[in-house]
């Protein structure tokens, strides 16, 4: 790592969540490194995965998300007095002394992190994260890192799936701050959602912490706040062509007369209020002039006071962006309101008006968006709250972070669920790709076996199934793991949220379009090497207790 990218990821780092520190966690991790440390494990090391069993969303991918903030913890992992005096009112007092003195002097310099590229497409048992290190201390990291971990991912998919759902020609803005679950579930919210595929965000806290794109325009209560022109106490505009002010009311009344006749649309039921609040808003934002338009009636009132409004504008020289219809039935009104935009524009030979920007809210969800693409909407942008920020579809991923070693020795967790038991010891993760350049599965294999050769014959099989297994002849092999983190420091450069959103679309590309399909999506592979399937089973036989019949 140069000395510029040096100095980059450490400004980066800056930038941390003061809630993310160690006593953001469970009481049990504290409980447990007391036991550890009394029962004088404080020389052991450890191995743990963390990894999820099954994707969200009743899809067959996962965006892995929450990397960064994980580093960032790593970086600042270490008690305050503050939390070793809470610790010491909160714990037993039989809880010794010296034990406290331990917890202060620890930090994550022993630790060694490896882990996937953040924003890459990832699959079920498959570690996104392995953590090594001396045991008390990646114990205590546990909780913390799963719920950076767990929602990033979570909100990263939500929102990528919304991307595929609405395609590439339509904008994606995330409206959630008001619905999310609190401050920062809002932040987080905006922030792996731009990194999923969404264009921009409403949230202007989200916009000046990450440098996303922020965007919006008015409420129903702006337009209800109107009563009639006559109460407007700004009514000029500077006319663009020959820069004398101009009165926009009555520019706009003027136009509202000749629209009513050419789209039969009567004058009497057009709302002067809205008519006043729009002229109101075009003053205020006249190059960025964007109406909301179904307070009332979109057919009745809103379009038509828009378009007078708009064209009011163009008298003068500035061109309106579009409008944003937040409810009724969204096909029908999107397609209405470009049918009227493009009479408009071939009426008055205003080629731009017809491709006026036509923005759709109202509760928006991700089943919501393929029917209207069934229903050949003509919207051009979505805005996004509710579901998608509190991923009401799925809750949560379900991470987990399991012991898979301890000095050396592999360790391995047996449950009656067989998707519970884990995979034991050290492994390395390779993805497979076709000549097609898809991926084709994912090996896991054991730490010290030789890394898979591309071009030649390698045996996969299923973790816990025998009958399952196949031999791959795979034209590329990725390694999927990266040293993040090790003696105490960063050991990657950290791309900026722009460059893993690209990331998630190349990593995406790579993903076979029925596997990325809504509707009945084919199931990934995830395998893992002969010896490491022969090693694993071994292991669970002979942990296995011998039932005994009498």
């Amino acid at each position: 790592m140069s000395v510029d990218e040096s100095n980059n990821v450490h400004t980066r780092l800056q930038v941390h969540n003061c809630v993310v520190q160690p006593l953001l966690t469970d009481l049990y991790q504290i409980t447990m490194a007391y036991a550890y440390w009394k029962s004088e494990k404080t020389s052991d090391t450890a191995v743990f995965d963390l990894f999820f069993r099954q994707n969200p969303f009743q899809g067959e991918f996962t965006i892995f998300g929450g990397l960064e903030e994980c580093l960032r913890f790593l970086e600042n992992f270490n008690y305050s007095d503050s939390d070793i005096e809470y610790l010491k009112k909160t714990l037993p007092p039989t809880i010794e002394q010296s034990f406290f003195g331990y917890l202060k002097e620890l930090t994550a310099k022993d630790v060694k992190l490896y882990a996937i590229d953040e924003g890459s497409v990832v699959f079920p048992r498959v570690p996104l994260i392995r953590v090594e290190g001396p045991l008390i201390v990646v114990q205590l990291l546990e909780t913390t890192l799963l719920t950076l971990v767990n929602f990033s991912s979570l909100m990263a998919t939500n929102a990528a799936r919304y991307r595929m759902a609405a395609g590439d020609n339509v904008s994606l803005l995330e409206f959630g701050l008001r619905r999310a679950q609190g401050p920062d579930g809002g932040l987080s919210a905006s922030k792996y959602a731009y990194i999923g595929g969404f264009d921009g965000t409403s949230n202007l806290l989200a916009g000046k912490m990450f440098n996303i794109p922020v965007k919006g325009t008015h409420a129903h209560a702006y337009i209800t706040s109107f009563s009639n022109p006559s109460e407007l106490k700004t009514k000029t505009l500077i006319n663009l062509n020959n820069g004398k002010e101009q009165d926009l009311i009555d520019l706009t009344l003027s136009w509202r007369t000749t629209l009513s006749n050419l789209l039969h649309i009567s004058e009497s039921q057009a709302s002067d209020g809205e008519l006043a609040a729009l002229v109101s808003f075009a003053i205020a934002f006249p190059e960025g002039f964007v109406a909301l338009i179904d307070t009332y009636d979109v057919n009745k009132s809103g379009i038509l006071n828009f378009c007078a409004v708009a064209l009011a504008l163009n008298d003068l020289g500035y061109k309106a962006i579009g409008v944003r219809i937040d409810s009724g039935d969204l096909a029908y009104l999107s397609n209405k309101s470009r049918e009227t935009f493009v009479k408009i524009a071939k009426e008055f030979n205003i080629p731009w008006f017809a491709n006026l920007t036509i923005i759709a809210s109202n509760d928006i969800n991700e089943e919501t968006i393929w029917s209207l693409n069934d229903q050949k909407h003509s919207i051009d942008c979505f805005g996004i709250g509710t579901h998608l920020v509190t991923c009401q579809r799925q809750p949560a991923l379900g991470c987990v972070y399991k012991l898979v070693e301890v000095n050396g020795t592999p360790r391995i967790k047996l449950s009656q669920d067989g998707s519970k038991i884990t995979m034991p010891g050290k492994k390395d993760a390779f993805r497979l790709y076709g000549a097609d350049g898809f991926a084709l599965i994912d090996l896991l294999k054991k730490s010290v076996e030789d890394p898979p050769i591309a071009k030649t014959k390698l045996l996969c099989r299923h973790p816990f199934d025998q009958k399952k297994r196949a031999f791959v002849v795979p034209s590329e092999i990725k390694p999927l793991y990266k040293v993040y983190w090790e003696n105490g420091r960063i050991m990657q450069r950290l791309p900026d949220l722009k460059e893993v959103r690209e990331h998630v679309k190349e990593s995406l590309r790579t993903i076979r379009p029925d596997i990325k399909r809504n509707l009945n999506p084919t199931p990934y592979k995830v395998s893992v090497s002969d010896d490491l399937y022969e090693f694993m089973h071994e292991l669970w036989m002979r942990n296995t207790p011998i039932g005994e019949l009498s």
